[in-house]
């Protein structure tokens, strides 16, 4: 299996077993295709494991989208809601595969998430793609 920090890509030159230290603070922000969400990708690998440092601006969403996999998001600032409840500070939720949100962030937040691509739009700009599908059409363009 293969394992990847995007941002450091010196990391994946260590020996398989080695353990792989990330600078988070030096790696660059990326902006998603949600206004006022940004996400360090700490973790990826072939088969759409990811862990990420996400932040979202207040006010800011991630629209209308199902989940093919586990997802588990660890609040270390501000809140985080859905239909379903909310997440704040020092708060844990988990979603199994087949659950269906919009991601809301009234007052901004920053969270560590842990899970499995790809997520599927259904609604929006993104409807009917996944995430690395549109940022591939916007890479093409």
């Amino acid at each position: 299996m293969s394992y990847s920090t995007p941002a450091a890509p010196q990391l994946d030159a260590l020996d398989d077993l080695a353990s792989r230290y990330v600078d988070v603070d030096a790696m660059p922000w990326t902006d998603l295709p949600f206004e006022g969400v940004q996400a360090k990708v700490l973790l990826r690998d072939e088969h759409g494991v990811r862990t990420a440092l996400v932040r979202m601006a207040p006010g800011a969403e991630i629209p209308f989208h199902e989940h093919t996999g586990l997802e588990q998001t660890y609040m270390l600032e501000g809140s985080l809601s859905d239909h379903e409840g909310e997440a704040t500070a020092g708060q844990y939720v988990w979603r199994l595969k087949g659950n269906r949100h919009i991601a809301r962030s009234p007052d901004g937040a920053l969270m560590l998430v842990m899970f499995e691509t790809p997520n599927v739009f259904l609604s929006g700009e993104l409807e009917g793609l996944t995430m690395e599908q549109f940022m591939a059409q916007q890479a093409a363009e």
